[in-house]
């Protein structure tokens, strides 16, 4: 991912929307949105998939986990040894450990500059880390924006895409309105003017180009390749999720579109304050018209009485 905007818990209606590009060269080999199993092994993850290297940038299990990643923009000297980013997301999916548990073994393993944000909805946890950080932040309610800086840097596309977001979460009657309006903003190629481009170490004729949302070089080698929605409804007391992914060629072909749905996700967490009666959660899905068979969690779990997604914290 290189642009995104977050909404958690800012809306009763749709508690959770991710609206995000991801930019790369066109030559990158890449696969698109599905059910896949990482090479280290652990539960199958929803997302498109990096084939050079085999991570991704951004994805999701029936669990309950979700993260991206996106590199940070500045002049550094790049180990060529340096481990893949789009490993962390992977890493992050198949884990059991606490937010600072993982980040002490991810930031010591070399990653060139990154941002992660990472949630574990089972948790009720979601936290934003750069190995440009000494510690991960935890977020809380509202909407936020991440692009190749640190978390709501107002960088022109990031402050545009967050305040659309925000709009859109008013506006919106549907599930499908609310995508449809995220991806016209996901869609704006207008550059930012001069006086409010970021510096950021690189040519202003470059800064300029990648200061819109959506970007295509004039060589057509390096743009937008995808551009990915997340929607969670609630319906009646269930929460039910919409994932979009809009995929784009390098020439002037048509976005193919491809959207999955998961029912009951993500999973409320645990309020041992409040317990109902013991049950078993499962995970539905359809990937393109698909059926998948549901996907059971390995233990029973409470069912709560929760009006958020994250846990509030004792002040």
């Amino acid at each position: 991912m290189c642009l995104v905007a977050l909404a958690i818990d800012d809306n009763r209606r749709f508690p959770f929307v991710v609206a995000a590009n991801r930019d790369e060269y066109f030559d990158r080999p890449a696969s698109r949105l599905a059910w896949w199993t990482p090479a280290d092994g652990g539960p199958e993850i929803l997302a498109g998939r990096d084939m050079s290297a085999g991570g991704t940038w951004m994805g999701l299990t029936a669990a309950g986990r979700f993260a991206l990643v996106t590199n940070v923009r500045r002049i550094v000297e790049v180990d060529p040894e340096a481990p893949s980013r789009g490993e962390i997301v992977p890493h992050w999916l198949r884990t059991e450990l606490r937010p600072d548990q993982f980040w002490m073994q991810t930031s010591l393993t070399g990653y060139a500059p990154f941002n992660l944000i990472a949630a574990d909805f089972r948790r009720g946890d979601c936290f934003w880390a750069s190995n440009e950080q000494a510690l991960p932040h935890r977020i809380e309610r509202g909407i936020f924006g991440l692009s190749n800086a640190a978390l709501d840097t107002p960088w022109p596309k990031v402050v545009s895409l967050k305040a659309r977001l925000g709009e859109a979460l008013k506006e919106a009657e549907s599930v499908d309105m609310l995508a449809s309006r995220l991806f016209e903003a996901l869609a704006d190629r207008e550059a930012a003017p001069d006086a409010e481009l970021p510096a950021t170490g690189i040519e202003r004729d470059r800064e300029r180009l990648l200061s819109s949302a959506f970007i295509r070089t004039p060589d057509g080698r390096y743009g937008t390749r995808c551009s990915t929605v997340v929607v969670t409804e609630r319906v009646k007391r269930q929460l039910v999720t919409h994932v979009f992914e809009r995929t784009f060629t390098a020439g002037p072909g048509l976005a193919l579109l491809r959207r999955t749905v998961l029912k009951d996700w993500p999973p409320r967490y645990a309020d041992r304050a409040h317990p109902q009666v013991a049950t078993t959660d499962v995970a539905e899905t359809e990937v393109d018209g698909t059926h998948v068979p549901a996907l059971e969690m390995p233990i029973p779990v409470k069912k709560t009485r929760v009006r958020s997604l994250l846990k509030p914290i004792s002040r």
